[in-house]
Order: structure tokens, then C-alpha cells, then sequence
């Protein structure tokens, strides 16, 4: 099966190809060069769509699995804040380091060490012209501090729940077993089954 990733995040596709082991995964930008999706739905679902129904059209071969996905960090005490901005939450060419930051900060202000978040994830499907989308998610705590160097994004910042220790210093293997992607891409695995 071959699959094109709409989506040029390097950790994304790392992770994504982690968990989909057996299969051909490509990333759009091998197929059509630069491009940009802009991303401005109001949701996960509605952002992970469009980058898929997009990149479907522009690789413009029916027989394509074009998957997509958004996700991100969900912080309930400061406004839902950074929610679908999680990415560019600093700013539209924020590094993660400069994302952290901007969450450590809004924290901070709230004189908050720890706080209930949950990240998100909502992958999209395009296959043959039709569209499917899926939901993950994975509860826990963001903190005010970057604990571990391992993962990328927010997850240094964050400790899923029934853990002590950030997603930064857990092992890739143990992320991999309940991450809001893990648990998206076994239920994208199920629509493929039924579809191809």
C-alpha cells in the first residue's frame, strides 16, 4: 500500500512511519516538491481535510491514500490556548523551543506548575475521492518547564496520565502504545481495511 503523508512536519513523518511499518510511506513534497496547504479551518477535523483533499488534487492519481493530520496541545485554564495554533503558536515559522516558550510564559502568568491539557489528533483520509476522518486523543498534565529532549513539540511538556514522566523522557516505544496518534491511526487503519 502505498501511502503519501500530506504533511512536511519531520517528526510527524517520523512518527508515521514508526507506525506503519509495512508499508511504502511517502511524503507529498517527494511527489510534487514544495507546497503549502494553508491551514485556516477552526478545527482539527476541518484543517486535516482540507490538507489531504488538497494534496489528493494535486498528486491528481485516484488510486492515491493521501493522509493528513492536525494535532495539537489543549491547555483548558488558559482559554484552550494553543488548540489548532499548537504549531505556530509563537508565530508562523515558531520552532518548538519557541512554541514551549510562549506556553511556559502563558502558565507563568497564571502562576500555574502543572494543569490538566490533552492533545488531539484528527487524521483525514482521501482515497478514490472520498473522504473519512478519525479522532485520537491523550490525556494528562502540561507543566512549566521541558523535562527530556526525546519527541518533539509540546512533549517535553507534557505527562500523560498514569505517568510520572514526561513524554520528552518516555521511550518512543511507550508513546507509540497510547498516543492521541497511535490511537487515530489504528482507527485510519480500520476505515483502510474496509475501503481498499
Amino acid at each position: 500500500m502505498r501511502i503519501i503523508l500530506a504533511t512536511g512536519n519531520k517528526g510527524k513523518i517520523d512518527e508515521f512511519k514508526k507506525l506503519l511499518p509495512n508499508e511504502e510511506v511517502l511524503t507529498f513534497k517527494e511527489l510534487i516538491g514544495d507546497y503549502e496547504v494553508v491551514e485556516d479551518k477552526d478545527s482539527f477535523q476541518g484543517n486535516a481535510v482540507k490538507k489531504a483533499q488538497e494534496i489528493y488534487q494535486k498528486i491528481a492519481d485516484e488510486d492515491a491514500i493521501v493522509i493528513s493530520d492536525d494535532s495539537g496541545i489543549t491547555v483548558p485554564a488558559i482559554n484552550n490556548e494553543p488548540g489548532i495554533y499548537s504549531a505556530r503558536y509563537a508565530g508562523e515559522n515558531a520552532n518548538d523551543k519557541e512554541n514551549n516558550a510562549k506556553l511556559i510564559s502563558k502558565l507563568n502568568e497564571k502562576d500555574l506548575e502543572e494543569t490538566e491539557a490533552y492533545y488531539t489528533a484528527c487524521i483525514a483520509i482521501v482515497y478514490k475521492g472520498f473522504t473519512y476522518s478519525v479522532h485520537g486523543w491523550m490525556y494528562g498534565k502540561v507543566i512549566n518547564k521541558e523535562i527530556g529532549d526525546g519527541g518533539f513539540g509540546y512533549d517535553p511538556m507534557f505527562i500523560p496520565n498514569g505517568f510520572d514522566k514526561t513524554l520528552g523522557e518516555l521511550p518512543s516505544e511507550i508513546k507509540k502504545a497510547f498516543s492521541h496518534r497511535s490511537k487515530a491511526l489504528n482507527l485510519a487503519k480500520k476505515v483502510l481495511e474496509v475501503i481498499l
